[in-house]
């Protein structure tokens, strides 16, 4: 098997080295992630400076590493059409430290890069610790080692990956249920503190409190709270399909 890991945490990140590790026992692991974290970057690619991959070596490992100076969808992008010896047979992106819930999805670079696979017809797998205090990634990666073996097996369908987000619980408690989800709703309250640099210049600085506006049982907001592991299938295909015949009873052709 041949296994693209990646993240948006960076390449030296914890959470990636930990899942590197755990996989490598399934098969040839290649590490293609930023050379500095880009968390919250989406699915953003780089088009206006070229792109740079430096070899990473891992002691007393056999995987093979590349740094590069883009965001986690051009490491996929790159790694498949240019870096890899071959096709991979899996993407799995993480472990991110933090959640990636709800509406998180659309900003996660975690979420983008096993997306980035999607489109490049590779099944893909999103892997979080929700949580911000914990750098324990032990159960997780081996979770995900797992999962990857369970996915490798049945294949996953055109257009989706999986984005599990795994508990951190405390006192060496292991969660105990996986339970499949959907996506709840969340919320940021954007703070924006206003500021001024030494020259005198105005800038902003983000900052907001999270608020889960829909976290009802089946979400996988509500799962990771109850301790459990949650897999939420994601679409590529993002239509508002049950929306088509209202929009097309507006007769929009006479506006033209």
């Amino acid at each position: 098997m041949l296994i693209l890991v990646s993240n948006d945490d960076g390449i030296q990140a914890p959470g990636i080295n930990a899942l590197r590790t755990t996989l490598e026992q399934l098969g040839d692991v290649y590490v293609v992630a930023p050379d500095r974290p880009r968390s919250a970057s989406g699915l953003g690619i780089t088009i206006h400076k070229p792109l740079r991959a430096e070899q990473v070596e891992f002691s007393g490992s056999s995987s093979k590493g590349y740094a590069v100076n883009g965001t986690p969808s051009d490491c996929v992008k790159l790694a498949i059409q240019a870096l890899l010896p071959r096709r991979p047979d899996i993407v799995v992106a993480g472990i991110n430290l933090g959640p990636n819930l709800g509406t998180d999805v659309l900003y996660s670079g975690t979420v983008s890069a096993a997306l980035e696979g999607v489109i490049n017809d590779v099944p893909s797998i999103a892997v979080s610790l929700a949580s911000w205090e914990s750098a324990d990634f032990d159960f997780a990666a081996e979770f995900t080692r797992r999962l990857v073996e369970v996915v490798v097996c049945n294949g996953l369908p055109d257009e989706m990956l999986l984005n599990v987000n795994v508990p951190a619980l405390k006192d060496g408690r292991k969660p105990a249920k996986v339970a499949v989800t959907r996506l709840g709703k969340r919320r940021y309250e954007n703070t924006f503190e206003k500021r001024r640099d030494p020259r005198g210049k105005e800038y902003y600085w983000m900052g907001g409190e999270v608020m889960d506006i829909m976290a009802e049982p089946g979400t996988d907001i509500a799962s990771v709270k109850n301790g459990e592991i949650s897999v939420t299938p994601l679409c590529f295909d993002v239509t508002g399909n049950d929306f088509i015949n209202m929009v097309r009873e507006w007769n929009l052709g006479s506006i033209l």
